[in-house]
């Protein structure tokens, strides 16, 4: 070693520790220092993940034209507006007279609203309790077989409801459950008078119910499924060797590796709980009657479409997605409180 490269002085030495490098200064892409523990500035970030943002750049755009930029309709739920008033429909938007606050008052004192209202949360409500825990069971079950062909089975039979579209599935319940179908010939054949659950309004929401659960149960537990995948089998090893059994598995193991994915799935499905299936219920909404069928969807699109009352029926739309905003808000308060991240983190 040259003796021009050894510090020949104590002060030599120390100043040789304290260059950058020694330091621990970290140095950025543009050759700028940046100091030990800070994070990058934007530009740092953007210069580094830009390949990552290019690429969801066309998915961002999508969102923003046809979930973001239609919001600004929202504005003809403060006008009469009449969509006939030019071809172009910002034109209309433009020309239609303002009535402030009317249409809300309109809606605030409609009782076929309050009704609407009334039975959207009653279908929820009874979906909450009947429909979300089947996905979880059925995934429990599924997950318990070891033979991986029965399972494979078992999923492809659980699935393939979810591809049928909802007029056929309303068709194979009027086959069923109709005043001619396959109960009610059963019942006449041993002198009994014949039903009709499909034009019931008494069992309609319980109808709405099975019906929901038959098409979309065996789809819901894949998320479960991937769920339970992630568990690792060295929990369940132990557990069975501190002599849990298989209940106390499930329930010391399984459940809580499962807790935040329902946490999560309950908070989006009470933000969603104003939307209770708009086209199922529309199909059979002449069966039993506005009184028992009309939710906040129906009644939006009978009075927006069917009557022409646009903004009428926009203000009504309106106030579902503001009640069904401050619901996402309360469920993921309460996850937080619970200890679960939700949908986003404190």
């Amino acid at each position: 070693m040259s003796h021009s490269t050894v510090p020949r002085t104590r002060a030599e030495a120390d100043a040789t520790k304290k260059t950058p490098a020694a330091s621990g200064d970290a140095t950025g892409p543009d050759g700028g220092r940046r100091q030990p523990g800070k994070p990058p500035s934007l530009r740092l970030r953007f210069r580094r993940d830009r390949v990552l943002l290019l690429m969801t750049l066309p998915a961002v755009l999508l969102v923003l034209l046809f979930n973001y930029v239609p919001i600004l309709g929202n504005v003809v739920a403060f006008q009469e507006y009449d969509p006939y008033l030019s071809d172009n429909g910002i034109v209309s938007i433009l020309h239609s007279p303002w009535v402030g606050l009317e249409n809300f008052q309109r809606i605030f004192e409609d009782s076929a609203f309050w009704n609407s209202v009334r039975n959207t949360l009653v279908l929820f409500l009874l979906q909450l309790v009947l429909y979300f825990p089947i996905p979880i069971a059925l995934a429990l079950l599924i997950n318990s077989v070891v033979r991986p062909r029965v399972r494979a089975i078992s999923q492809a039979i659980l699935y393939l409801p979810h591809f049928f579209s909802w007029v056929l599935v309303i068709a194979v319940f009027q086959q069923l459950l109709g005043g001619a179908g396959l109960l009610s010939q059963l019942l006449r054949d041993h002198g009994y008078d014949g039903l009709s659950v499909m034009t019931d309004p008494d069992t309609f929401k319980f109808l709405v119910t099975a019906q929901s659960v038959w098409k979309d149960a065996g789809w819901g537990i894949i998320v479960f499924l991937a769920a339970l995948a992630s568990v690792s089998p060295d929990l369940y090893e132990a557990a069975a060797m501190d002599g849990a059994n298989r209940w106390r598995r499930m329930w010391h193991v399984t459940l809580p590796a499962l807790r935040p994915v329902i946490a999560l799935l309950l908070v989006l499905r009470v933000g969603d709980a104003l939307t209770v299936g708009f086209e199922q219920i529309l199909l059979q909404r002449d069966a039993v009657g506005p009184g028992a069928a009309e939710v906040l969807d129906t009644f939006v699109w009978w009075n927006g479409v069917r009557n022409q009352d646009f903004g009428y029926a926009a203000a009504a739309g309106l106030v579902k997605g503001v009640i069904s905003l401050g619901l996402v808000l309360v469920a993921n308060k309460v996850a937080h409180l619970m200890g679960e991240q939700g949908v986003y983190k404190k």
